[in-house]
């Protein structure tokens, strides 16, 4: 069979499941191999019997609902590869949004030394890639899943990145006792309404770790927490980048001036959804004049 033969037909059966992207899944799948999109199209190869199996297993597990990153084991995030694991949640292109967003304001920045924290990091997306790009940033990064922190360390070694700590813990606890006030915060926490969840698509309620997904009856729960905590730690003028669920702007807007943030904007993603909540701390706290 030729590889042009295969694709239509691997991206057929993809959308009688019900998947969404059938063919640039099918062309994914069919890069896993090896044979990329110029390959196919430009020479049709044919494919050998040991790379039919292949294909095989892969669609086979495919057409189950079961991810595609977490059958190929990773996936592309901006200008990353990270390696993805059952347990720890999909890197997703929504989530780009907030690390570009992070990286603009932290070049912005004259300082020499720049300390960003990246709360509930799970693969490590949002922190190794304000890393990578911020090189004179000490990056903290924070998940309570030790699964997903290992998993984070492994992506920071896969991209050779050294500035970056990891740290197991909720929210703000681990760095509670260490006196750094930091330039910018991001996010992407839970924020998945409870009721909701078994409405999601069968990728996600029935292979991605639903305490990552679950924010609470309203899905505000992590937001109130974060919101109520961030001023804390982060220096005045310093920016809170938070990914936001749908619906939700309204909500974590209010959330943002009831805790006295200033310059509250929302980016959209490429749908026209609010995706992205950015706030700034103003004023002093009596106990923040101090920085490390």
């Amino acid at each position: 069979m030729n590889s042009l033969k295969w694709l239509r037909e691997a991206r057929e059966r993809l959308r009688s499941s019900g998947i969404r992207f059938p063919e640039k899944e099918a062309e994914e799948i069919l890069s896993f191999i090896g044979i990329n999109p110029v390959l196919l199209y430009r020479d049709n190869p044919e494919l050998k019997e040991d790379e039919l199996k292949k294909l095989q297993e892969i669609l086979t597990r495919r057409l189950k609902r079961e991810p595609l990153q977490y059958i190929l084991g990773y996936a592309e995030f901006l200008d990353l590869r990270l390696k993805t694991k059952k347990g720890i949640l999909i890197p997703r292109p929504e989530t780009e949004l907030v690390a570009l967003e992070a990286i603009k304001e932290a070049e912005r920045l004259s300082e020499e030394n720049i300390f960003i924290l990246d709360l509930c990091t799970g693969s490590g997306c949002i922190a190794i890639s304000v890393a990578k790009r911020i090189k004179n940033s000490t990056v903290y990064a924070i998940d309570i899943s030790e699964k997903a922190i290992e998993l984070a360390k492994e992506n920071a070694s896969l991209n050779s990145v050294e500035n970056i700590y990891f740290l197991k813990g909720n929210l703000f606890e681990p760095i509670k006792d260490i006196g750094i006030f930091f330039h910018i915060i991001t996010s992407n926490p839970p924020y998945v309404k409870s009721e909701d969840i078994s409405s999601l698509e069968p990728e996600v309620k029935d292979w991605e770790p639903i305490e990552a997904l679950d924010g609470g009856e309203d899905g505000l729960d992590y937001y109130r927490k974060i919101l109520e905590k961030a001023p804390q730690y982060l220096r005045p003028g310093g920016w809170l980048i938070l990914e936001l669920g749908t619906g939700l702007y309204k909500d974590v807007l209010s959330l943002a001036k009831l805790y006295k943030f200033h310059n509250i904007s929302a980016l959209k993603d490429l749908s026209g959804i609010e995706r992205v909540l950015k706030c700034q701390r103003g004023g002093f706290y009596e106990d923040s004049y101090s920085y490390r």
